[in-house]
């Protein structure tokens, strides 16, 4: 079988590391769009950063999953409750006072023990606490997880978060203010995608961090060099696999809105991102390299086609 034009590809349907999303599908319930949708309104796809010039993230320069979350539960003209902070006695409080579902996060991963994952930034939709355990859906294909208080508590906290330093984050008391369309959240999205591309000023970043094409040229520069084994792993479990899974759900959704000429670039972005797995999980540094070079140049051949 030959490879078929990107055009004429399937779109991917699958698993994915895409927790907040899909716990804001959760509590939207049956009046949430697709996760694609979701994803791409976040403004996730947009973008590339290097983080202390050493930690690749494939989603934009500042922007972290709060932003994300707060920007797509607007777009699609719903409100909630958040409240973050306070001591844990008051969190518990809050948790336990709270009237059916909530979204919870951002929780360091490896904390939640039915897992037994690393570390790591993540949400779920805490359904109850019932006496000492907390019930959950977890998104990391966990359903009807529990948890003892205090272990659900110290993840809760979330210490490890390095873009959320107030802890026991919650969203609650969904209200839907204003009935929108997808197609048009979209459409509206896009002027926001083209700053998230460009490299928004108005968000701090750590010293070093890097941006675009001069992110990804520093990213090769490091493989050559010898990637440090911990950011490999990063990789080749996370960041690389969700930034594939973005960019093919942005193609998709500039598809939708119209934006044929963008959706073919980012669909692009997408293929040569998940190209780059293969060689990553193999050691072969050499065309990891090759690929990144190729990559540089494509987050800014996206904003120019999304401007046009």
């Amino acid at each position: 079988m030959s490879a078929r034009s990107l055009p004429d590809m399937v779109d991917y349907t699958g698993s994915g590391p895409y927790c907040y999303s899909n716990s804001l599908a959760m509590m939207l319930g049956a009046a949430a769009p697709p996760t694609a949708v979701i994803e791409t309104l976040t403004g996730s796809p947009f973008g590339v950063q290097l983080v202390r010039g050493r930690t690749p993230w494939f989603d934009p320069y500042g922007w972290d999953p709060e932003i994300g979350l707060d920007d797509a539960i607007a777009a699609l003209g719903w409100t909630c409750e958040h409240t973050t902070g306070g001591t844990p006695e008051q969190a518990l409080a809050r948790l336990r006072a709270a009237d059916g579902p909530v979204l919870i996060g951002p929780v360091d991963m490896g904390l939640l023990t039915y897992l037994d994952l690393p570390a790591g930034d993540h949400y779920i939709v805490v359904l109850g606490v019932e006496g000492d355990t907390v019930l959950m859906h977890d998104p990391e294909g966990q359903p009807f997880a529990t948890l003892p208080v205090a272990e659900f508590m110290a993840a809760w906290r979330g210490e490890t978060v390095e873009y959320f330093s107030e802890g026991y984050g919650m969203r609650r008391a969904f209200r839907r203010v204003r009935v929108v369309d997808p197609l048009e959240a979209l459409r509206a999205s896009v002027p926001g995608a083209v700053r998230w591309l460009a490299g928004r000023e108005d968000r701090r970043m750590p010293r070093g961090t890097l941006n675009g094409a001069e992110a990804v040229t520093a990213l090769a520069a490091l493989v050559e060099g010898g990637l440090d084994p911990k950011v490999r792993e990063l990789m080749k479990f996370f960041s690389l696999r969700v930034g594939t899974r973005r960019a093919a759900d942005a193609a998709v959704c500039l598809d939708l809105i119209g934006l044929t000429d963008a959706a073919a670039v980012a669909r692009d972005l997408a293929r040569t991102l998940g190209s780059m797995q293969y060689p990553l999980v193999k050691g072969d540094d050499r065309s990891l390299v090759e690929i990144l070079h190729r990559l540089a140049p494509t987050y800014e051949l996206l904003r120019k086609t999304l401007e046009a």
